[in-house]
């Protein structure tokens, strides 16, 4: 660091190390979601907690917290001594999340999808519970419709294959982001056979509740295999479509972050919900 002047004026020079490290927290700075007082435009309330920045997604008398994902890096699924692995979550490959995105800090309620849809399609009734028996392609008439009654507000979709997984994982390597499975999903060792309520279980390290268990959630992708990588969404005409993060009555070595599994994008089942991304 040292002096530079110029007519009338002083001021510091920092050496280029310095110049960039500025650099660097100024853009940090400007990509956090709340950091110029703009909450997204859907926002009905906005804050930020231990978790990070959130902001309430208000419908009716239905309401759904979104939850900041930040951009970054991970390794994406699954080591070859995993238990439970299958093939196709290999082999492990980094993948990168250039933007941020606005994700459900739990799977889409029923509450939010009647006051949308005028209708509630699920099997175990409950507002406080997750949405199922929805298809992908209801999904897409969901987003249309919330849309609109947001006054046309775009941008709400499902979330890539990538993306679901970088948010479950929650900067966690291991196969679950907790190893106490019990203690963050419903599964087929203890749900007896139901859905619950959203948000019962622990949250992961991001905030995310739900992620593992539950009810399975559809990404955007269509399926392909890692060897041939290039995550993409795919002809809107693909058939099938990626699920992820096992359910109520799946086994133990289904409700893993790296698990995928897969389903005709027609397909509804009282196991199958979705949850909202927004950018």
């Amino acid at each position: 660091m040292g002096w530079r002047a110029s007519p009338g004026r002083v001021f510091l020079a920092f050496p280029p190390s310095i110049r960039a490290g500025r650099a660097a927290i100024s853009k940090l700075l400007q990509s956090h979601p709340l950091a110029r007082g703009a909450p997204p435009p859907w926002a009905s309330a906005w804050g930020e907690d231990k978790f990070g920045p959130w902001a309430v997604l208000r419908v009716g008398e239905a309401e759904q917290r979104m939850r900041w994902i930040r951009p970054g890096r991970f390794l994406m699924g699954s080591a070859e001594d995993e238990e439970g692995r299958n093939e196709d979550e290999g082999p492990q490959h980094w993948v990168r999340i250039p933007e941020g995105f606005w994700f459900g800090e739990m799977p889409c309620t029923q509450a939010l999808w009647l006051e949308v849809m005028g209708e509630n399609p699920s099997h175990f009734v409950g507002k406080d519970h997750p949405v199922e028996q929805v298809s992908w392609d209801d999904c897409q008439g969901f987003f249309e419709k919330l849309e609109a009654k947001l006054g046309n507000v775009g941008g709400f979709r499902l979330p890539k294959e990538a993306e679901w997984e970088y948010a479950c994982r929650a900067g966690t390597t291991e196969a679950r982001y907790d190893q106490d499975l019990d203690s963050i999903a419903w599964y087929s060792a203890n749900s007896e056979e139901r859905t619950y309520p959203v948000g019962e279980k622990k949250a992961n390290p991001w905030g995310l509740y739900d992620m593992l268990g539950n009810v399975l959630e559809w990404c955007g992708d269509v399926t392909q295999s890692y060897a041939k990588q290039s995550l993409r969404s795919g002809p809107v005409e693909d058939p099938i479509r990626v699920i992820r993060g096992g359910s109520w009555n799946g086994y133990a070595r289904q409700v893993r972050a790296a698990y995928r599994g897969r389903l005709r994008r027609v397909s509804r089942w009282d196991y199958l919900g979705f949850r909202l991304a927004w950018n």
